[in-house]
């Protein structure tokens, strides 16, 4: 037998080993901060899959709930160098498919690809509202918002990150957050991970269908996303999915502004994967404990992205704990992205000053600055 395919099968074998460790591992952390974060993931998880309650219309492959179609035309713009808790946060959940892929069922159907996508507005605070995580029904805020496309890691839904991602949103943020078809934990026949390499083209889907309904007159979002202020970011493989679609060379969407990749690695089913020059500004944390995603695996794609860019290392981090139930880490994550998002698709020269800062708390977060 040849060297070569001796070569090709063992590294095969290794990779095939370490998904194996990373799914355990991921699967035991997981529980720990599902059960950390109790009443508020669970009010995201309600939204992320029990929203609609009647069939909604149809429009361009896009179903969308009833209730947020009237969702008034915005004017003018987003004040700058919003914080966190200005706006209020709604949201909705559309039903995206896209008819140009399609996804087997265990069965051996073949369907159109799905992807069912929660998306966090702005909308304007009212004096009732006694938390950032309270969820409105009102319709979104006057202005055009940045739009990030947020990635959820294996076998784990998008509440999870509840917090994080109503932080972004009270900060005047738009946030979609698809549902992979095929690596969340209600797949078909459970989460696959070798559809890994599918979803770059998920998270393009989402920025376009995202995109067109806000240019829809009668759309949910009407006039609420600014098309030139996009991101993408994703924690483990949600952070290999945004991290592809950024900088790889057969996968790259030359229109992203910024990219911030959460544990993240380069996805392993694509052995020639590389990170290309020309990217969007980086952002990679990097949880020093981590034992899923290893801190190697975010240098192997951080050393050679070009800059601008940043690594924020999470002092004695898990791979899940810092973006879900880690008080302290979470605080620095929050703060960190979001001033790294103002700077980056909102050109706010203050928020740099407070990225660094937060970026640097004893005993808790290191950020290493490339620019």
């Amino acid at each position: 037998m040849p060297r070569s395919h001796h070569t090709a099968t063992a590294t095969a074998t290794r990779r095939d080993e370490a998904l194996s460790r990373r799914r355990r591992v991921l699967r035991r952390q997981r529980a720990l901060a599902g059960a950390a974060l109790g009443a508020a993931v669970a009010v995201i998880a309600l939204l992320a899959t029990d929203l609609i309650s009647s069939t909604p219309p149809r429009r361009h492959g896009v179903q969308v709930q009833p209730a947020r179609d009237d969702a008034h035309p915005a004017g003018g713009r987003t004040p700058r160098t919003p914080s966190a808790g200005t706006y209020g946060v709604g949201a909705i959940t559309l039903h995206l498919v896209d008819r140009t892929r399609t996804i087997t069922l265990p069965g051996g159907q073949v369907v159109p690809r799905p992807l069912r996508t929660v998306v966090f507005f702005p909308t304007v605070k009212t004096s009732r509202m006694s938390r950032a995580s309270d969820i409105t029904h009102r319709p979104p805020a006057s202005g055009r918002f940045p739009l990030i496309v947020f990635g959820h890691g294996f076998d784990i839904m998008p509440g999870i990150y509840a917090r994080l991602l109503r932080y972004w949103t009270s900060a005047g943020f738009v946030v979609a957050c698809p549902i992979f078809p095929l690596e969340n934990p209600r797949a078909p026949g459970g989460p696959n991970e070798n559809d890994l390499p599918n979803q770059p083209a998920d998270m393009r889907f989402v920025i376009a269908s995202l995109l067109h309904l806000a240019a829809q007159p009668k759309g949910p979002l009407h006039g609420h996303i600014n098309s030139g202020e996009v991101a993408v970011a994703g924690h483990s493989d949600g952070g290999d999915t945004a991290l592809g679609l950024a900088y790889d060379p057969s996968l790259r969407d030359r229109d992203l502004q910024a990219a911030v990749i959460l544990s993240g690695a380069e996805i392993p089913m694509l052995p020639a994967f590389k990170i290309a020059p020309g990217g969007p500004p980086l952002l990679a944390t990097q949880g020093t404990a981590d034992v899923v995603n290893l801190p190697s695996a975010t240098a192997t794609f951080f050393n050679p992205a070009p800059p601008p860019k940043f690594l924020l290392q999470l002092l004695g981090g898990s791979h899940i704990g810092p973006y879900t139930s880690d008080r302290r880490q979470l605080a620095s994550v929050e703060q960190v992205t979001t001033a790294f998002l103002q700077y980056y698709l909102e050109r706010d020269h203050a928020a740099m000053r407070h990225m660094l800062r937060a970026g640097n708390v004893t005993g808790v977060a290191h950020l290493r600055a490339s620019s």
